[in-house]
């Protein structure tokens, strides 16, 4: 069977066939060959064998690919011919717990499975008008996520950090603890030891039973790196369809843009903010929007955002936050000071937590941030010693709550708590910060309530 379905990959009911007639850098130009943009094509190579490639534009008549592989052994008038006009991949459950490559081959060194299924890796978004309301919280396992920035079932939320700041283990921890079916997860442009890393360390074996991992390390052409974010999308696509609460992490959206600049660059588009085309900026939403639900079922999503230099301004940081439903700021200075996950609080949002959230866990989680806000106002007289006590109420509710404050939000990468703990914590911590009171017959009322909607 498996014979019949790659002789079908090859049947075209034309026979498309240019001829190389030089290469720039990466990018091969390619005569008499009417390709589409995104077309799968292979080029031969003088010692046999060919280098897969990807029409990626037009130039003075010619056609220009970029290759998935080296161009060795490629010379002039090599011959190339057209494999696909549309990009698919097979899919199927037997990809759980597998490792795979951009294209959709497994790579972990595992025996190939046996896949009837296929998606295009480019599909269109939900209609507008046909999303359903994000009204149910999704899970992830993370105290200060889930008490102080829920997150909805369909939500997309950015992860935003400079490097060595805890990322890669905090998308381990949502992976492993999360209440989702299905995880989807994309490694984008990282080191190649990082892998293993983190599906050992990281997600563990509990994770990786529900879970496909699509890497495409930094080694990688540019068009892999591009296409390994696509293809974990609609991968996730394919759950969502059939049902399934879908978690999909992508590690990093800024490798994605970078590997998006390369190919842009090569086309000959020319740059703009910052030594990005207008081409990145144009492909970012369509890469979020192909996220959250249907009517069928929801993809969650996490985008982490590799921030240059701590920078909030940076392009790609600066585009991500306007287009997703809330971000996770992680500060250099809390995981300097051993505060895990280093998620800022005050300068993090989660855009849909008032809908989906019982108004008693709303206010309590306002209170907090009402004290960590006063505190981090007022730290540098507190620090130097130059505040009296009692010449502000709230200064000293801010000095007294803070070490209860800064233990509810963190937890060890090993630790895993429900959002039912989360909330609790929660309530009564806000409590304590400003005397909200949650009679018990009324907490369960509204528990009830929020059950049967």
């Amino acid at each position: 069977m498996l014979f019949y379905l790659e002789t079908l990959d090859r049947a075209f009911p034309t026979r498309l066939v240019g001829s190389v007639l030089e290469t720039t850098g990466g990018t091969a130009s390619v005569a008499d060959f009417p390709a589409p943009v995104g077309a799968v094509v292979h080029i031969e190579r003088s010692s046999g064998g060919h280098v897969p490639a990807e029409v990626i534009g037009f130039r003075n008549n010619r056609t220009l690919v970029f290759p998935f592989e080296s161009l060795a052994g490629v010379r002039r008038g090599a011959q190339v011919q057209l494999v696909s006009t549309m990009r698919q991949i097979r899919i199927g459950d037997e990809l759980l717990g597998r490792v795979i490559n951009a294209h959709g081959t497994c790579v972990d060194g595992r025996p190939q499975p046996m896949l009837f299924n296929r998606t295009l890796v480019d599909r269109d978004p939900p209609m507008p008008s046909q999303r359903p309301r994000i009204d149910q919280p999704l899970s992830t396992g993370i105290r200060s996520v889930d008490s102080m920035l829920t997150c909805g079932q369909g939500q997309r939320l950015g992860i935003f950090a400079g490097p060595g700041v805890g990322k890669s283990v905090l998308l381990g921890m949502i992976s492993k603890f999360s209440s989702a079916d299905v995880n989807v997860i994309a490694l984008v442009g990282e080191r190649g030891r990082e892998l293993n890393d983190f599906i050992q360390r990281d997600l563990g074996p509990e994770g990786l039973k529900r879970s496909i991992i699509v890497c495409a390390t930094s080694n990688e052409p540019a068009v892999s790196r591009v296409q390994a974010a696509l293809t974990a999308t609609a991968i996730a696509e394919h759950y969502r369809d059939r049902g399934k609460n879908v978690l999909l992490l992508v590690d990093s959206v800024t490798r994605f843009a970078t590997a998006l600049r390369e190919i842009g660059l090569a086309s000959g588009e020319p740059p703009a903010t910052r030594g990005f085309p207008p081409s990145v900026f144009a492909t970012l939403p369509k890469l979020v929007e192909r996220a959250g639900r249907n009517q069928h079922g929801s993809i969650t999503a996490f985008y982490s955002v590799l921030v240059e230099g701590d920078d909030p301004s940076d392009p790609v940081a600066d585009t991500m936050q306007g287009l997703l439903d809330g971000h996770l700021w992680l500060s250099r200075d809390l995981a300097s000071s051993g505060h895990y996950p280093a998620i800022d609080i005050l300068k993090s949002i989660s855009r849909l937590m008032p809908d989906i959230v019982p108004a008693n866990s709303l206010a309590a989680a306002r209170n907090i941030r009402k004290l960590m806000a006063v505190y981090h106002e007022n730290e540098d007289l507190i620090s130097v010693g130059a505040y009296r006590r009692g010449s502000n109420k709230l200064i000293d509710a801010a000095i007294d709550m803070r070490e209860a404050i800064a233990h509810m939000l963190q937890q060890q990468p090993t630790e895993h708590c429900s959002m039912e703990n989360s909330t609790q914590q929660l309530l009564e911590l806000g409590a304590r910060c400003g005397g909200i009171t949650v009679p018990p017959a009324e907490a369960a009322a509204e528990k009830q309530l929020a059950a049967a909607t």
